[in-house]
Parts: C-alpha cells; structure tokens; sequence
C-alpha cells in the first residue's frame, strides 16, 4: 500500500524539482555566463566546449536537485504516514 500511496506524492515532487531544476540552471548560467541562456547543442554561435560545459553543468544542477526533492518528499512521507516508500 505504501507504494500506491507515494506514487502520486513523488510525481508531484518530480515535476516540482524539475521546476528548481530549471530555474537554478538559468540562474548559474546567468551568473556564470553572463547570458540569458545557454547554448543549445545546435547552435553554431558557440564552440564544443561551450556546449558540452553548459550541458554538463545543466545536467549536474538536474541531477542534485532531483536527489534533493526525492530525498525530500521520501522524509514528507515517513514523517506524514511513519513508513519509508520503498519499505515492503
């Protein structure tokens, strides 16, 4: 039951992170480069190592806050229902 129950909670802190995700990248990126947005992997204006730096960055920022608001959201439920998600 546990599973059935967290599902719903963990869609909703999913879409959520990948919202701060976002938002903390265009942030770094602002700061870091000065630039409103980052290179896509098509755009001609920017060099290899622009695009692969941009990419990993953006993908290390993702990758943190989705460990962050999953971690989050698992602690939300053990505090709400005294049981961990993935507990059998």
């Amino acid at each position: 039951m546990n599973k059935v129950l967290y599902k719903p909670l963990s869609w909703v802190v999913g879409a959520l992170g990948g919202v701060l995700a976002g938002q903390a990248f265009k942030q770094v990126w602002k700061r870091v480069a000065g630039e409103e947005d980052a290179p896509d992997a098509t755009d001609r204006d920017y060099t290899w190592q622009q695009v692969i730096i941009a990419a990993a960055v953006q993908g290390a920022i993702f990758a943190a806050v989705k460990a962050a608001t999953e971690r989050a959201g698992a602690i939300g439920y053990q505090k709400a229902t005294g049981d961990w998600p993935d507990d059998d």
